[in-house]
């Protein structure tokens, strides 16, 4: 059984965020709120906040990334959790370097959420929207949102 999620991104300030923020909130509205949900980043500043974009497409989904900090992924993070969800490929191959023995319970997320499904979609990267316009963002929130409501029936049920 599933007690603990790790979103995994680069810098620990967007993707990992918004999917930190979403499943937060989709496990509470299903009584789920006893599973840990986390977020870090393979090349962030510790303590570095959310970006401006991430908390404004998230406040229209009711959720407040505002009071985020960033950390960093280490081995003894990646030890603490049951599944380590990455954004890109080289985030997962990074949290495998840190932890080889996490290699089983690290996927991308979108082969995570859409695992045995035929309507997998062709890209199973979430974009970072860092630096991009607002636009980008709120492409990569419905992208995640679908990717969460899978993953929240996976592991809630």
């Amino acid at each position: 059984m599933v007690k603990s999620v790790l979103m995994v991104c680069t810098g620990n300030s967007c993707r990992s965020v918004m999917a930190e923020g979403l499943l937060k909130k989709w496990l509470k509205e299903h009584n789920c709120a006893n599973i840990k949900v986390a977020s870090a980043g393979i090349a962030t500043i510790p303590g570095m906040m959310a970006s401006s974009n991430a908390v404004e497409v998230m406040k229209r989904e009711h959720v407040d990334v505002s009071n985020h900090r960033a950390q960093v992924v280490s081995g003894q993070l990646i030890k603490e959790y049951d599944i380590i969800l990455c954004m890109e490929p080289i985030h997962s191959q990074t949290v495998k370097e840190f932890l080889p023995e996490a290699a089983p319970k690290t996927h991308l997320l979108v082969e995570y959420a859409y695992e045995g499904d035929a309507e997998k979609p062709k890209n199973l990267w979430i974009t970072d929207p860092i630096g991009k316009p607002k636009e980008v963002y709120e492409s990569v929130l419905m992208t995640l949102k679908d990717a969460i409501e899978r993953v929240g029936k996976k592991i809630c049920g």
